[in-house]
């Protein structure tokens, strides 16, 4: 473990290993920070069985024996797990028992959702998965909520993230709740990512990104981005592209996936989080320079989109020097 003091982070190791999912959590958590001073994370990674682990990828991994590190634990995360239909072993659903009844958090990336809803522990909660395993994780333990929107969601002091690429927010997250957001900042920051999604964006996010090339349509989406407060009509659109209006709509949602009004208030949404973050423009001044025409149009998207309003955005994501 690193020389700090901080809260103790213990990964759960297993056979069949989720490499992705246990690369987040000893990424964040494990790499060593000196900028971040003597207080920052302990971690560990605890195997729950004997012997050389094998992992996703192809390789195997010799444990060390410190398994007791898990009853010590301030936060224990279950990086995915071996299946949905692999039991959990009753010693470890008693550990986390234990560990939760002393004050621990306990998390989950992924299909680690199962090993959280084994312990009982989300009964009358809701949890987050991936969306391919909601509906099995809601059969399993009908007691539980499934949400199969959710990037992330909290219950008491037990945390589920929804696939990989959300854990990663949701471990964000534990940071800005234990260090604040200048730390998380600047995690996400060393994995070259921008600040991380609140738990409430949806997993299939509408994103102003087309599914492919398309030589048609990407040169007007191009220019909408590089003028984002002009008049974009449907006319003035299919003109650009030389199209009819009815072949530009056709043409356009299959560039896409979404209506070009839509697409455009997504652009601009994402052009909001970037002035958001780093400037001082009010509310109302981005809206106008982007189109909305106003404040209240911005927040009403915002809030569609991402779940919060530009305001508290700005509060949690707000990028320092």
């Amino acid at each position: 473990m690193p020389n700090t003091s901080g809260p103790l982070v213990v990964a759960l190791l297993y056979d069949g290993l989720c490499t992705f999912e246990f690369g987040i959590v000893a990424e964040i958590f494990g790499l060593s920070r000196p900028e971040m001073g003597e207080g920052w994370y302990r971690y560990a990674s605890c195997a729950i069985e004997p012997g050389q682990l094998r992992a996703h990828g192809g390789f195997v991994i010799q444990t060390e024996d410190n398994g007791h590190l898990i009853d010590e634990a301030d936060l224990i995360v279950a990086p995915g797990w071996k299946g949905a239909g692999v039991p959990v072993p009753q010693d470890l659903v008693e550990r986390l028992r234990a560990a939760h009844a002393r004050g621990a958090r306990l998390a989950s990336i992924c299909s680690g959702a199962f090993v959280l809803a084994a312990t009982g522990l989300l009964d009358g909660g809701v949890a987050a998965t991936h969306w391919r395993y909601a509906e099995a994780l809601g059969k399993a333990y009908p007691d539980v909520e499934v949400d199969a929107a959710s990037l992330y969601r909290e219950h008491g002091r037990l945390f589920t993230s929804a696939g990989s690429a959300a854990g990663i927010d949701l471990m964000i997250e534990i940071v800005r709740r234990d260090f604040g957001p200048d730390a998380a900042n600047s995690v996400a920051r060393r994995l070259v990512m921008p600040a991380h999604r609140s738990g409430g964006q949806a997993q299939f996010l509408e994103r102003p990104v087309a599914r492919r090339e398309g030589a048609e349509i990407a040169p007007l989406l191009d220019a909408i981005r590089a003028d984002p407060a002009s008049a974009w009509t449907i006319s003035r659109m299919a003109g650009f592209c030389r199209m009819s209006e009815r072949t530009f709509l056709r043409r356009f949602r299959d560039a896409t996936g979404l209506a070009p009004g839509d697409w455009i208030a997504a652009e601009r949404v994402e052009q909001a989080k970037e002035r958001l973050i780093r400037g001082c423009e009010s509310v109302d001044e981005i809206a106008i320079a982007l189109g909305f025409g106003g404040g209240h149009a911005l927040r009403h998207h915002f809030r569609r989109r991402l779940g919060v309003s530009p305001a508290d955005y700005r509060a949690r994501f707000s990028v320092t020097a």
